[in-house]
C-alpha cells in the first residue's frame, strides 16, 4: 500500500514538474498503455523486464486520384483534375523504465508529404499519415514525450511484449494505468485491432477512428494531457484530459486546459464468441474550444450581408459526441469490425475530420489460407454524414477547414476501400511490407453533383 503510494507521488511530482494536470486515478497503435498482446493470453507464458529498448518505423505512401466528373469548383474542392499525392514519415520510439512501474517515452518524427488539393474537398481523407501541417520539405519534431506510470492491484498477470512504445514485462490483469505528456489521444482512445493504423492497415481516414471524433489535437495530431485507465478482469475504464489548439486545426495549443480542452471517457469489454476473442468500447467526449457555430454564422450573414463565414461568430462553445467501436475474431487469421459515431454538428470542426455522423465496418484476412501467413487483406465501407446547418452553410457558400464547393446537392459521402498487404520480410521485430490498395469514393464532400472519385494507393513500410 505504502509503496503504491510513493509511486504515485513521484509520477504526480514528474508531472507537476511539466506542468501537466494530474487526474485522480498511449499509428501499429504504438502507445495503447501496456497492451497486451493476444500472444500473452496463456497465462503461463513469462517475459523478463526490459528496461529499455529502441524501435524505429519508416512509412511511404504515394496515391494517385484520375480526373472525375464536376460541373462545378469551389475554394475548398478537391480538384477533378488528375493528381498525385505523397507522405514519408519516419519515427524513433525510445523506451525507458526509471523505476518499478513507470515507463518514459520519447519520441522523435519526420514528416514530408504533398498533399491532393491541400487536404481539400473530402470528409474522409484518402492518406490519414497527411499531416495538416506539413509540406514538400521535411519537418522534423518531437511527436510524443511521456510518462506512463502503472499501479498493480493482482488478479493474475499478462505479459507485455516488446514493441513500439512499449517495454515488455509482466502486468496485472487489474491495474491502474496513468499516462501524461505529449502523445495522441488515439494513442489510448477508440483503439481497434484491424483498423486503426494508416502504416499497416487501411489508410482512409474515416478508417483511423471514430468518424465523428473530433479528438483535440494540434495540425500534426498530437497535444499534451493526461489519462487514466482501469483494468478490472474483462473491463477498462478509461478518462482523459487533452489540450486543444488555439485556432481551429492550428499547430499551437493552447495552455490554458482548465479552459478549453477536449475530454473523453470510454468503456471496454472483452469477450469471446464461439472461443474468439473480441471487444466492445463505447466512447463520449466534449469539447470546450473557441469555436464558430454554423447557425450563428448564417444569422450573421443574413444580417449583415456577404457569405456565412464561422471566423465572424467564434466564442466559447462545446461540442459533445459518442462513438460504438466493435472488434471481433472470425477465426485467427479473420477479423471483424465496425464503428458508429455521432457529435452534435453545431459547430466547426477544431482538429478531425468535416463528419458528423459516420458508421463503418470492414473485414481483415490474414493470408494462411493461401500459405502467405504474414500478408493481410482487408475491406472496408463507411458512410460519412452533416447535420442540417451545416448543410445549409455549404449551400450558401460557406467554407469549412477541409470542404466547401460554394454549393452543395447534399448526399451522404460514401467510401469502399481495399488493401493487399504483402510482406517482403520478416524476422523478429524486424519487417518490409508493400501495400497496394484502392478507394473508390461516392459524394465527395457530400455533394452529389461531383464524383465519383477513385484512388490507387501504394505503401511501403518498414520497422526494426
Amino acid at each position: 500500500m505504502f509503496k503504491n503510494k510513493r509511486k504515485f507521488a513521484v509520477g504526480f511530482l514528474l508531472a507537476r514538474l511539466i506542468g501537466m494536470p494530474v487526474l485522480a486515478s498511449a499509428q501499429e497503435d504504438p502507445t495503447a498503455a501496456a497492451s497486451v498482446s493476444a500472444a500473452s493470453a496463456a497465462p503461463e507464458k513469462i517475459i523478463p523486464t526490459e528496461t529499455w529498448n529502441a524501435k524505429f518505423q519508416q512509412t511511404y505512401i504515394w496515391q494517385d486520384k484520375p480526373s472525375f466528373s464536376a460541373p462545378y469548383t469551389g475554394p475548398n474542392s478537391l480538384s477533378p483534375a488528375q493528381e498525385e499525392g505523397r507522405s514519408s514519415t519516419i519515427t524513433a520510439f525510445f523506451g525507458l523504465r526509471p523505476w518499478q512501474g513507470g515507463e518514459l517515452y520519447f519520441n522523435p518524427e519526420m514528416s514530408q508529404s504533398t498533399a491532393m488539393s491541400d487536404l481539400h474537398g473530402l470528409g474522409g481523407v484518402t492518406n490519414s499519415e497527411q499531416e495538416k501541417s506539413s509540406g514538400p520539405n521535411p519537418i522534423f519534431y518531437r511527436a510524443r514525450l511521456f510518462l506512463r506510470q502503472t499501479f498493480g492491484f493482482g488478479g493474475g498477470q499478462d505479459a507485455v511484449e516488446s514493441g513500439q512504445n512499449q517495454l515488455a514485462g509482466m502486468v496485472d490483469k487489474r491495474r491502474l494505468v496513468v499516462t501524461v505528456g505529449n502523445l495522441a489521444v488515439t494513442d489510448i482512445f477508440d483503439n481497434n485491432a484491424y483498423a486503426h493504423d494508416p502504416r499497416t492497415q487501411f489508410t482512409n481516414g474515416t478508417f483511423l477512428t471514430q468518424g465523428a471524433y473530433d479528438y483535440a489535437s494540434d495540425a500534426r495530431g498530437y497535444s499534451w494531457g493526461a489519462a487514466a485507465e482501469y483494468y478490472y478482469d474483462d473491463w477498462a475504464f478509461r478518462i482523459g484530459r487533452f489540450m486543444a489548439p488555439v485556432q481551429s486545426n492550428g499547430l499551437a495549443l493552447d495552455t490554458r486546459i482548465g479552459k478549453y480542452h477536449g475530454d473523453q471517457f470510454e468503456i471496454e469489454h472483452s469477450h469471446t464468441i464461439g472461443d474468439q476473442p473480441g471487444k466492445v468500447r463505447f466512447l463520449v467526449f466534449r469539447n470546450k474550444e473557441k469555436m464558430g457555430s454554423f447557425a450563428d454564422a448564417i444569422a450573421y450573414a443574413q444580417a449583415n450581408g456577404g457569405t456565412p463565414d464561422v471566423a465572424n461568430v467564434r466564442k466559447d462553445n462545446v461540442k459533445i459526441g459518442y462513438g460504438l467501436n466493435l472488434e471481433q475474431a472470425l477465426r485467427s487469421d479473420v477479423g471483424l469490425f465496425a464503428r458508429a459515431s455521432w457529435n452534435d454538428g453545431n459547430t466547426e470542426t477544431y482538429s478531425f475530420a468535416e463528419i458528423e455522423n459516420s458508421i463503418s465496418t470492414g473485414i481483415a484476412v490474414k493470408g494462411d489460407s493461401w500459405d502467405r501467413a504474414n500478408d493481410t487483406f482487408g475491406l472496408a465501407v463507411a458512410q460519412n454524414g452533416l447535420n442540417k446547418e451545416h448543410r445549409e452553410y455549404l449551400a450558401l457558400g460557406g467554407l469549412g477547414a477541409f470542404i466547401g464547393d460554394g454549393q452543395i446537392n447534399y448526399r451522404p459521402e460514401r467510401i469502399v476501400e481495399a488493401y493487399y498487404n504483402m510482406s517482403l520480410y520478416k524476422k523478429a521485430d524486424k519487417r518490409i511490407a508493400l501495400m497496394a490498395g484502392i478507394q473508390h469514393i461516392d459524394n465527395p464532400a457530400y455533394n452529389a453533383d461531383r464524383g465519383p472519385v477513385n484512388v490507387a494507393t501504394m505503401r511501403i513500410h518498414t520497422e526494426f
